[in-house]
């Protein structure tokens, strides 16, 4: 019988709904600002750049690389205990925002920075599926 917490899920905002959507289609999705023409993450209600609320989505390619990682091999909150070791990472995507996420399917050890990754997706229930990546 497992008796830990579960584990907490996103409080989803009106602005970033199409970037949960997509996640659970097993698609990654980037907001685009619709006047400077950058790509945004995390979702937002304006342009961080320049301000605009003119913002669309756009598929982004699901590759990135590491830019930097820890491992969690101790004190863990409780409802990830189980995930033990678990990497959490900050992945910089081809289009070049950052996305703070898990790196998985992998032996923590051989990992290191600049490492070429890709999406892979994590389903938790009929609503939220996560963007995770995994090395290439």
């Amino acid at each position: 019988m497992n008796t830990a917490p579960a584990k907490p899920l996103p409080v989803v905002q009106p602005w970033a709904r199409p970037f949960w959507d997509a996640a659970r289609a097993h698609r990654l999705v980037l907001q685009h600002c619709q006047a400077c023409n950058k790509p945004i993450f995390y979702p937002r209600a304006a342009c961080p750049h320049c301000g605009s609320e003119r913002l669309g989505w756009h598929d982004a390619s699901g590759k990135g690389k590491i830019y930097s990682f820890t491992t969690v091999l101790s004190n863990a909150p409780s409802p990830f205990i189980a995930d033990m070791p678990y990497v959490v990472a900050v992945v910089e995507l081809a289009e070049g925002v950052r996305m703070l996420s898990n790196i998985v399917q992998c032996d923590p050890q051989q990992l290191r920075c600049e490492q070429p990754v890709e999406v892979v997706f994590e389903r938790l229930n009929d609503e939220f599926t996560l963007p995770k990546f995994r090395p290439l």
